[in-house]
């Protein structure tokens, strides 16, 4: 099946009992069990419930994988995957991660014996550089956050296997319905399903996909140990949005090229960070290995940081908030805001930048807003 009908169908069979077309949302702690040691595949929710088995089905799918596990947070996921590795383990990071990916592992896992080196994922020779022995596993954004770099997925993992390390990708931007790492080669990919996959606005949650069946067994045992699980009803809410990813990551793709033609165009805007601009470093591997190139565009202002806050705070459809992948447009200014924790590293943001989450209002209200705003700096 296609992938649209498999994001509406796949896990997600009518209710056996009642018809319900939707998924139910199973808000029960525990399960009567029939005697000692017999029950009908459920005990206690924080190790398993329906609703949650219905979302991991459906995403793994919508990844081309053979299991999914659903965590509260993307950085519980992002977590437990790290917490397959070994004190003493090596991890290569990119030099442009995300704030939150970069504080766990630079201030939790690192303290703890797991070293860990910032590369540029674009470059072969420069994560051949950075390689040791004790390298265990190598992280991938594509595109990244919020540099919009685009990594060969294909490369890298066939460069991490070739010397026995893990290849994780990070796919929260560009979501299964534009790219799927693990057909690339990939061995795990994360998600936070808070930005598209939710794509409301109204869940907090995580998603790790893998085909190996060792890993999924470690992952279910620190999922069901650790804890950290979503509710009913953020999985739930996570499946809503699904049903509708791929109609929505069509109109995010169109809104994004119209405001890219916008910011090209205007004065106050120094340098534009899209996939989709033949420019772009990474333009030819994005249109190898995407589908399309995302809802996500950065851009820095002449004037640096004073004019970049000042146009972060002037426009009236783009809310100035974290996070991204929803229907309505966000801006925000990372260096201050979700790249803060990174602001004393080698993975500092440049204050002249803004990362757009473009959504799915009308095109010509956002540009007309952006323009406005861009207006106020010259």
């Amino acid at each position: 099946m296609e992938f649209e009908t498999r994001a509406i169908h796949d896990g997600q069979e009518p209710d056996p009992s009642t018809g319900a077309i939707l998924t139910p949302i199973y808000a029960t702690s525990t399960y009567v069990q029939d005697e000692v040691g017999k029950h009908k595949g459920y005990e206690y929710s924080r190790t398993g419930n329906p609703t949650r088995t219905a979302l991991q089905e459906c995403l793994a799918s919508l990844e081309n994988a053979k299991h999914g596990l659903a965590f509260a947070s993307g950085l519980a996921a992002s977590d437990a995957v790290l917490r397959l590795l070994l004190p003493g383990d090596h991890i290569v990071i990119p030099d442009d991660a995300y704030g939150g990916t970069y504080r766990l592992v630079a201030r939790v896992f690192e303290p703890a014996g797991f070293p860990y080196s910032p590369v540029d994922m674009t470059s072969l020779d420069a994560l051949a550089s950075a390689w040791r022995d004790e390298t265990k596993l190598v992280w991938i954004e594509s595109p990244t956050n919020p540099m919009l770099t685009v990594v060969d997925i294909a490369a890298i993992a066939s460069f991490a296997h070739e010397r026995g390390a893990l290849c994780v990708v990070d796919n929260t931007f560009a979501t299964p319905y534009l790219q799927q790492p693990i057909s690339l080669g990939a061995d795990i990919v994360v998600h936070s399903t808070t930005k598209y996959l939710g794509g409301h606005s109204d869940v907090v949650g995580g998603f790790v996909a893998l085909n190996d069946e060792e890993r999924a067994a470690r992952l279910a045992f620190l999922q069901n140990a650790v804890g950290a699980v979503p509710s009913p009803f953020d999985c739930w809410l996570v499946l809503r949005g699904v049903r509708t990813l791929a109609i929505r990551m069509e109109k995010h793709c169109a809104n994004a090229r119209a405001v890219v033609d916008l910011l090209l165009d205007h004065p106050a805007v120094d340098r534009v960070l899209y996939p989709g601009l033949p420019e772009h470093l990474g333009h030819d591997v994005a249109t190898k290995q995407m589908r399309d190139f995302g809802g996500m565009v950065s851009f820095t202002c002449h004037g640096g940081e004073e004019a970049a806050l000042r146009v972060a705070a002037a426009t009236k459809l783009f809310a100035l908030a974290e996070s991204l992948g929803a229907v309505e447009s966000l801006i925000e200014h990372p260096a201050k805001m979700t790249h803060a924790s990174a602001a004393d590293s080698p993975l500092a943001v440049d204050p002249a930048l803004i990362r757009l989450s473009v959504g799915i209002e009308a095109a010509s209200d956002l540009v007309d807003d952006l323009k406005q705003a861009l207006d106020t700096i010259g």
